[in-house]
């Protein structure tokens, strides 16, 4: 008995450090998310062809960018261990280094997009709709500089338990954008008319407003202050920047290639009609949304273990990792409950449509089963990044999402090979297996790495 209520208050304790970093780290979604519903809301009111034209684009730059976001994500656990280690004034000379990695990566970023017009052509969109997308990724790439180095600073914060900056300065972007959506759009005070362009203007704007704001703060904090990031320029070092990115690439591919298939399967359903599509956004646009507490979590958990591996309290790292597996399982499995008793409800936010309400309701059961898998996974994975494992991960994601859940899908919904053609439910099960794969490798992965430090 003693021993259970030892355990269950390590438990709490460990929920409440968590909930603390994760919190603010939520709150920063939330404000990225509003930052997207205000441009689309926005765009969509000047003309459905500017909305076109930014969904089209954000379809390309957002993997793009994740992709470049999740290498500098080595940043986190690089400097949670430090902290965990009591070397804080060490952390200095990789945030360096990796604020030069970044503007590297924002120039590839900014050629990749830039250069879209391509992927439009062969999947032969049409030219007012493509023109517009090409056109707003044109203007939002000004940011992309900032944005990256951006990430770097709010990684290195994180890495120190410090998550709320990036929420405050996520919601002062998110104020921004929609008095300069407004001018920019319209063109008012003087300032051309640019439609949906003008949202990718003021995007650029906003991430130069969140990296100088991240700027000061770590410039003029006292404790960022005794750590010096800004106290000299190091030249770049590329045997520590090849050790971020040893440490990163695997983190930013192992995202892509989970973004990539979701978005895959969305082009595929696109050949089944405007309502399955709408019925398929509705759906994955809603289980997106809830999953944003688990992979909030996941951040946490990432600090968590990092900071107690610095520290050599392994057995503390082992029991981090697996509270954080369990806490976003539960949270998963409230989320799952929603989808599953009440998809009427949900559908009823989105759309009055029957067509598209009756197949969203499908839908929105198979997310409820993909709900537990993601939550595991991504708790996991965020572990797994706390003792920087990244390499063996990004295989597991590559064979779930690619080698197994896309051909499979495939098979399922387009083909009369294994069963008639299931349409939409058929993709959505190469999803579910894809989730649930990853599941299963992770927390075993998690679980054998976590016993090579405790045994």
């Amino acid at each position: 008995m003693t021993t259970t209520n030892t355990t269950l208050s390590r438990f709490l304790h460990e929920l409440r450090e968590l909930l603390v970093l994760a919190g603010p780290i939520l709150g920063a979604q939330l404000a990225a998310a509003g930052m997207s519903f205000v441009d689309t809301s926005m765009a969509g009111q000047y003309s459905s062809v500017d909305l076109a034209g930014i969904a089209l684009g954000s379809s390309v730059w957002i993997p793009v960018f994740l992709l470049t976001k999740g290498m500098l994500l080595a940043i986190t656990p690089t400097v949670s261990h430090l902290y965990g280690a009591g070397k804080m004034s060490d952390a200095a000379a990789p945030v360096r280094q990796g604020l030069w990695l970044a503007l590297v990566l924002s120039v590839l970023t900014v050629l990749l997009i830039n250069n879209a017009g391509i992927v439009y052509e062969l999947l032969e969109v049409t030219p007012d709709v493509s023109e517009r997308a090409i056109s707003y990724m044109e203007a939002l790439s000004w940011g992309i500089p900032a944005v990256c180095l951006y990430q770097v600073l709010s990684c290195y914060c994180e890495g120190l338990g410090q998550t709320k900056p990036a929420m405050v300065f996520s919601f002062a972007a998110l104020l921004l954008n929609i008095p300069v959506n407004y001018v920019l759009i319209y063109g008012k005070f003087g300032f051309p008319e640019l439609g949906g362009v003008g949202c990718g203007y003021a995007t650029a704007i906003c991430f130069w407003l969140t990296f100088v704001l991240m700027a000061f703060y770590v410039l003029l904090s006292d404790k960022h202050k005794k750590i010096g990031v800004f106290k000299t320029i190091d030249r770049p070092d590329l045997a520590a920047i090849a050790g971020l990115m040893k440490l990163g690439i695997p983190i930013g591919l192992a995202i892509f290639f989970e973004v990539s298939i979701f978005s895959l399967v969305g082009l595929l359903i696109g050949q089944l009609g405007a309502a399955t599509v709408a019925g398929h956004q509705v759906a994955l646009n809603f289980s997106s949304m809830m999953f944003m507490v688990p992979l909030s979590l996941s951040f946490g958990v990432t600090i968590r273990v990092g900071q107690a591996l610095g520290a050599g309290k392994f057995e503390e790292a082992s029991f981090s990792s697996f509270s954080g597996v369990a806490t976003c399982a539960f949270i998963a499995l409230f989320s799952a409950s929603i989808m599953w008793f009440l998809p009427e409800a949900v559908t009823a936010l989105y759309t009055k449509d029957p067509e598209v309400i009756a197949l969203a309701v499908q839908l929105l059961a198979y997310a409820a089963v993909f709900q537990l898998s993601d939550g595991v996974q991504v708790a996991a994975n965020g572990a797994l990044r706390g003792y920087k494992d990244t390499r063996v991960p990004m295989i597991m994601v590559l064979i779930a999402c690619w080698g197994v859940a896309l051909p499979l899908g495939y098979v399922l919904g387009l083909t009369d090979i294994m069963v008639s053609a299931m349409g939409p439910e058929g993709l959505w099960i190469g999803l579910i297996t894809a989730l649930s794969i990853a599941a299963v490798l992770f927390t075993l992965r998690l679980r054998t790495i976590s016993r090579r430090y405790t045994m």
